[in-house]
């Protein structure tokens, strides 16, 4: 009797332990699919935000007196710093985790609109960009999400980011025209602020300290990097040297310079080009939020060229983003992040000479012919090529 017991104890406690690892298992998977839900609403704010600033600031250096020369510098100032800021910022995750990534995102937001807020001089205006270093709301949700996901869920996850990006580009735009109209200049400013906080908050509470599954400990620990530094150039050539990384980050920039120069030139074509006022350049850029150039001479010409240029650039981006973080190690994902955040950037930072000379000597059709001579080239060029990365990649 006795040992019939035992075994059927044991059997019963084995099947106990075997629900129980169900239910944990299934209860895990509800509070990821928490966490990334949180991780779309911290990215719609933060480019809620972000693209209510982007469309007031043109009329706020107008305000102050800044001509357009001084406004490619301004541009140009915050390029730079995002451009350096990116790759730390990656660093930073991958050392910190996901949640301090966001904390000091929201937090350098904050500080951001508090001195917009205050800028009554120009050089107040250009000291309002040194926060944007740290500014890197997508980046920091993209990492969380590629902690939380496996390779092939990832694209999907990665790609849900660009309805956050549209609601960010359509609220945003829309409503920075509408509060700076009706309310003045530095309302949008302010409503960032407090929204920025409220971001911030929203990581503190919602955003657990490790987002790494538990299981990939063992692994990260083997593949981490060479480098305790939160900037090391050698660190961005090693990432560089993995299998088809170097290809594919070719053809992100390459593609997205076109694109990038146009919008980075976008305010100054809708004052000066089509007579916008703050409001309806607002409009406009939602209506690209909608959406998500060639011979247009009217705004109609705009919208309709807009659709298969967007649909493409955000379908790019997505997918160059996803095959790169599972190129590299998972140790690695937030500097690679860091790194494909750059390249906005980096066009930001050339883009005012480039697409001011553009603009001036060959009109608003030049960004078009750009467009459509470098898309020729990356067409024929992937054709021949054969990029070989890897599917997935140990976790």
């Amino acid at each position: 009797m006795n040992a019939k017991a035992i075994p059927e104890g044991e059997e019963e406690a084995s099947g106990m332990r075997n629900e129980t690892l169900q239910k944990s298992g299934h209860s895990g998977e509800v509070k990821r699919g928490h966490v990334i839900l949180v991780a779309y609403l911290i990215a719609a704010l933060d480019l809620t935000f972000l693209f209510m600033q982007f469309g007031i600031i043109p009329y706020l250096a107008k305000s102050l007196g800044l001509d357009s020369v001084g406004f490619g510098y301004l541009q140009t100032t915050f390029g730079v710093l995002q451009l350096v800021g990116g790759y730390i910022f990656g660093r930073f995750a991958d050392q910190f985790g996901a949640r301090a990534a966001l904390i000091l995102s929201g937090a350098s937001g904050s500080v951001f609109f508090l001195l917009m807020s205050l800028c009554t001089s120009i050089p107040l205006l250009f000291l309002s960009r040194l926060p944007a270093v740290f500014m890197h709301g997508i980046p920091g949700a993209q990492k969380l999400i590629t902690d939380m996901t496996t390779p092939s869920q990832r694209a999907d996850a990665l790609g849900k980011l660009g309805l956050c990006f549209g609601i960010g580009m359509i609220v945003g735009s829309a409503l920075g025209g509408v509060l700076s109209t009706k309310f003045g200049i530095f309302v949008p400013a302010y409503v960032g602020l407090v929204g920025s906080l409220i971001n911030t908050l929203i990581a503190v509470v919602w955003i657990p300290s490790q987002t790494k599954p538990k299981l990939n400990q063992h692994v990260t620990e083997h593949s981490t990097s060479q480098s305790d530094s939160l900037f090391s150039i050698r660190e961005i050539l090693r990432l560089m040297k993995f299998p088809g990384v170097m290809e594919v980050f070719t053809v992100k920039v390459l593609a997205g310079l076109p694109i990038g120069l146009f919008m980075i030139m976008f305010s100054i074509i809708s004052m000066d080009f089509f007579g916008l006022e703050a409001v309806e350049s607002g409009y406009l850029m939602s209506y690209f939020g909608v959406l998500q150039m060639a011979l247009m001479r009217t705004v109609w010409h705009y919208c309709i060229i807009a659709v298969p240029l967007v649909f493409a650039f955000s379908m790019l981006a997505t997918i160059t983003d996803s095959i790169l973080t599972k190129a590299v190690p998972s140790s690695d994902t937030g500097a690679m992040l860091g790194i494909c955040a750059s390249v906005h950037p980096l066009t930001r930072t050339v883009g005012p000479t480039i697409g001011g000379v553009l603009y001036k000597q060959f009109g608003v059709s030049s960004f078009g012919y750009l467009q459509l001579v470098v898309n020729i080239g990356l067409f024929v060029y992937l054709l021949k090529s054969k990029i070989s990365l890897r599917e997935t990649k140990s976790q």
